[in-house]
């Protein structure tokens, strides 16, 4: 999968030194179903987050958290959800990247790099805030937890802006959101994989290269065979040791994908835009329900006072808009890319503070940071909380007031 996505940035070199035009990029149809998709999921992620939360801390509660270790098939009700009904969001996560990389802002190399750097830099400063205030420590581990960012929950903000929000911060908002949760994949996959099993791992492997050859050599354009394929390759992968969702990103760059914007025929686009409302409006909220039921004790204070809890806050609302900005501006500066006209520093700032609604994956990156440990992942989850809903507040409050300028 790394090896194509190499060799893609490699074959498009030749526009490297081109100028970047004004975006006047027509956006394609599956672009504004992916937004409209990821809006309404992040409605539906509040809703059930709320829902939750109540859950936990009634009179049921103890009840409640006990149904999501219910053990079925050998896993448990919220491992299912985690390994199994996230490779789906994931799939939709590895098709939307393939989309960009091929038909969207991330197929010229000099508009991809803004979002890659922007990504990197989003990643990489709130990674070494959290390291800095918990190395050496048992919380060293939730160092990936203020990595990513939830793309439903910032367009959601986006959505509440309305029209004054120019279509290129959308777009930039999405490229960069993509790549780092790509980047966070790859960070689950090396970092939090205690055992491998190399016969499953290269068992997994060969299934994937095997779809790629239905894909690249007899252009096969069933999905069928990619599905079942890809069952086969999460089973694997589950057992490998390697956490199953990365079976969702391997899966969709083995899917045939047709350069032309909506190309109702390509199997890559028929999957995308069957995925986007049973992803949106069923697995989202489950995932949420899973993962939220965060129990609200007397010491909740001494909780976000910790130093996991500070680093994660920080990391996110901290880290995130720094990293954000300074290394786009790196970027520009150094004539490597530059910003979109209708875009200012402002804006940046502004998509750099929404990077800080971390959610869905800081969640799931801290159930694999601190399995078994049940007051750290509830900790966590507080924090992760505490701080996407602040970095919304904010990222809103000065979206509209820069855009009320322009």
């Amino acid at each position: 999968m790394f090896l194509s996505l190499f060799m893609k940035f490699s074959i498009i070199k030749a526009n490297r030194m081109e100028p970047v035009q004004k975006v006047q990029k027509v956006l394609t149809r599956s672009f504004f179903e992916f937004i409209d998709s990821e809006k309404s999921g992040g409605i539906l992620l509040v809703a059930f987050t709320v829902i939750s939360m109540l859950l936990a801390n009634s009179a049921i509660g103890g009840e409640y958290l006990d149904f999501w270790k219910t053990q079925i098939i050998g896993l448990s009700v919220s491992h299912w959800v985690n390994d199994a009904l996230m490779a789906v969001f994931f799939l939709l996560i590895g098709l939307e990247l393939e989309r960009e990389l091929y038909s969207g802002e991330l197929s010229e190399i000099r508009n991809a790099l803004l979002p890659i750097f922007a990504a990197v830099g989003g990643i990489v400063i709130p990674a070494l805030i959290h390291f800095s205030l918990n190395a050496g420590t048992p919380t060293q581990s939730g160092v990936g937890i203020p990595m990513a960012t939830d793309i439903a929950f910032a367009l959601g903000v986006l959505a509440l802006l309305g029209s004054r929000i120019p279509s290129s911060l959308k777009v930039f908002i999405v490229a960069f959101a993509v790549i780092d949760d790509l980047c966070a994949i790859i960070v689950i996959a090396v970092f939090y994989t205690e055992q491998v099993s190399v016969v499953y791992l290269l068992s997994a492997i060969a299934v994937w290269g095997g779809l790629a050859v239905l894909n690249r050599v007899f252009r096969v354009m069933a999905l069928l065979p990619y599905l079942l394929g890809g069952a086969v390759m999460w089973f694997l992968m589950l057992k490998s040791g390697v956490h199953a969702t990365v079976a969702g990103v391997m899966l969709a760059f083995a899917i045939p994908y047709s350069h032309k914007d909506d190309d109702e025929t390509s199997p890559s686009h028929r999957l995308e835009h069957f995925l986007h409302k049973p992803v949106a409006f069923v697995i989202l909220p489950i995932f949420a329900l899973a993962n939220t039921g965060i129990v609200i004790g007397a010491d909740w204070m001494q909780s976000l006072a910790s130093a996991n809890s500070l680093g994660i806050s920080a990391g996110l609302l901290l880290g995130k808009p720094l990293g954000v900005l300074l290394l786009s501006f790196v970027a520009v500066t150094a004539g490597l890319t530059r910003l979109p006209e209708d875009l200012t520093w402002r804006h940046v700032a502004g998509a750099g503070i929404l990077g800080g609604i971390g959610f869905t994956m800081s969640i799931f990156i801290t159930n694999l940071a601190f399995a078994g440990n049940a007051d750290a992942i509830n900790a966590s989850k507080m924090a992760i909380l505490a701080a996407s809903l602040t970095a919304g507040i904010i990222g809103f409050v000065w979206l509209r007031w820069v855009c009320g300028r322009d």
